[in-house]
């Protein structure tokens, strides 16, 4: 069976994408490729300056906005300044391992960058979304526990690995509930979820997890591990489907249909999760 790449991405004319953190790593990567494809794409950025300099990196139709997903009022001002549709939104800003630090809305760094702020972005843009949500996650979602009590790591001993793990689960049970939702008010747009395996990028250079960048040769780069988004954003995949490199241990390879672990399949505990952040974020639940 043929491999698929970018070379097999349908155009995207009249198509537009949103894909947040998207002047570097798989996210330049992903947006690059459906400008050249034919979609207008948006790099949503904190560093406006660096966006603008991997825009022009890209052929196609771009434009760069600001945005901050670790800061809920950010996120607010870029929802309520789209305008028009939105075919497409990449959650896929994110940061790995860091240090516990609160942001000006009180919480986790971490946790807000890579669940609260993409939780948020998604809601207030869903109205205007017409063809699907896809959720950047990572295979150590399977190592991640809900903890729906203290998800900002208040009463907890705050680690930075499991902070990484508990937030990618919630990215996964995001998706199962949205889709849930969405087949219940009988909507045609889809929620996905699609992960790089490990690539490497930037996202770990910080950390003690950059040990594994040492090991190349048996990882994806950033271009192969864009082809889960972009096989997640163009291909007709089920809602709630799951993509990531077909290798062993989803680690290397080209896209493939799998799935979460047992945790992010969880209904209930994503039902609850939903109830718990709307409530955090101020969005109704």
């Amino acid at each position: 069976m043929a491999k698929w790449t970018s070379a097999d991405m349908p155009e995207m004319n009249r198509k537009t994408v949103l894909v947040t953190g998207g002047s570097s790593g798989i996210g330049f990567v992903a947006a690059r490729e459906m400008a050249a494809a034919g979609a207008h794409v948006t790099l949503g950025v904190r560093n406006v300056a660096k966006g603008r300099l991997a825009a022009k990196e890209m052929h196609g139709s771009i434009d760069v906005r600001e945005i901050d997903v670790s800061d809920l009022s950010s996120i607010r001002d870029f929802a309520d300044a789209w305008t028009g549709t939105l075919d497409i939104l990449v959650n896929n800003a994110g940061v790995m391992d860091i240090p516990l630090r609160r942001t000006s809305d009180g919480l986790d760094m971490q946790t807000a960058t890579n669940s609260f702020g993409p939780f948020l972005l998604t809601n207030l843009l869903l109205p205007k979304i017409t063809d699907r949500i896809v959720w950047i996650t990572s295979q150590l979602h399977r190592m991640g526990h809900l903890h729906t009590g203290d998800l900002n790591w208040e009463s907890r001993p705050y680690k930075s690995r499991d902070a990484y793990n508990d937030s990618k689960l919630q990215v996964v049970l995001f998706s199962l509930e949205l889709q849930r939702r969405l087949e219940e008010a009988g909507s045609n747009v889809r929620s996905v979820l699609a992960h790089p395996g490990i690539a490497t990028t930037a996202l770990a250079a910080h950390s003690g997890a950059n040990n594994i960048n040492r090991f190349s040769f048996l990882l994806n780069d950033p271009a192969h591990g864009a082809l889960p988004t972009l096989f997640a954003a163009t291909q007709n995949v089920s809602g709630n489907a799951y993509v990531g490199p077909d290798g062993p241990g989803s680690i290397k390879g080209y896209p493939k249909v799998r799935k979460p672990g047992k945790a992010g399949l969880n209904a209930q505990s994503a039902s609850q999760l939903w109830t718990a952040v709307s409530k955090r974020v101020g969005v109704p639940a």
